[in-house]
């Protein structure tokens, strides 16, 4: 069994103990006999997993990729078994992130679909499962699955909506906009691009000029192109 699939493993198993477990430490207030200790482990995992999460964003800089999928992978089981979700959810992500690079499509959408993203809906937390929307999003454009891609970016545009998220809406009309270039509709993506560029200023937000430019560059070089030939 390879890294990649061992750290999976890891983290679908840590998710079962989750949802077996229950959600927060010291569930019942009547058992305060083992709570010292509990609280002591599960501080002991919390340290053990922020060292582990360290630790893997070095060998990511650094191009160690296959070795920042185990760490990620270490850092979140540590985060799960000591309750940390936001921690936990965090290193998840990362780990899927790193899987994206390595081109792991399967293992990156497994991550997300069958562990982080089900954290999040257990933990009520929305702006986690709108990160998780948009992770898949890039997954599946990576891919090639286009449908499935342009889904999941509308569903974090819908979240991005109702939490009042400027940023993560623009992120979701680019998103589309790049699903809508790779299936060769120009001018619908065009359109998007406009409105990301519309909804950017309103927002004074100047984060995303760089890739609206670089997007509108693409459709240009591949419209020049088709006229060409």
């Amino acid at each position: 069994m390879n890294k990649s699939w061992l750290a999976i493993v890891l983290l679908l198993i840590s998710a079962r103990a989750m949802s077996q477990g229950g959600h927060f430490l010291n569930d019942d207030p009547h058992a305060p006999v083992n709570g010292a200790m509990n609280i002591a482990v599960s501080s002991m995992n919390a340290e053990e997993g922020n060292t582990y999460f360290a630790e893997a964003e070095r060998n990511e800089r650094k191009g160690e990729l296959d070795e920042a999928v185990t760490l990620f992978g270490k850092a979140a089981f540590e985060y799960n078994s000591a309750r940390q979700f936001v921690r936990y959810g965090s290193a998840l992500m990362r780990l899927s992130n790193v899987h994206l690079q390595m081109s792991h499509y399967t293992e990156a959408e497994q991550v997300v679909l069958n562990v982080a993203l089900k954290t999040y809906s257990k933990i009520g937390s929305k702006a986690g499962q709108m990160e998780s929307y948009n992770q898949l999003g890039r997954i599946y454009l990576a891919a090639s699955k286009y449908t499935q891609s342009m889904w999941f970016y509308t569903q974090q545009g819908i979240l991005a909506k109702q939490l009042g998220s400027n940023t993560s809406y623009i992120e979701s009309v680019l998103g589309i906009a790049h699903v809508k270039i790779k299936k060769k509709e120009y001018v619908m993506a065009s359109r998007d691009l406009n409105r990301a560029e519309l909804l950017a200023r309103a927002a004074n937000n100047g984060q995303f000029k760089i890739q609206i430019k670089d997007a509108r560059a693409l459709i240009a070089a591949e419209t020049s192109g088709k006229k060409q030939s």
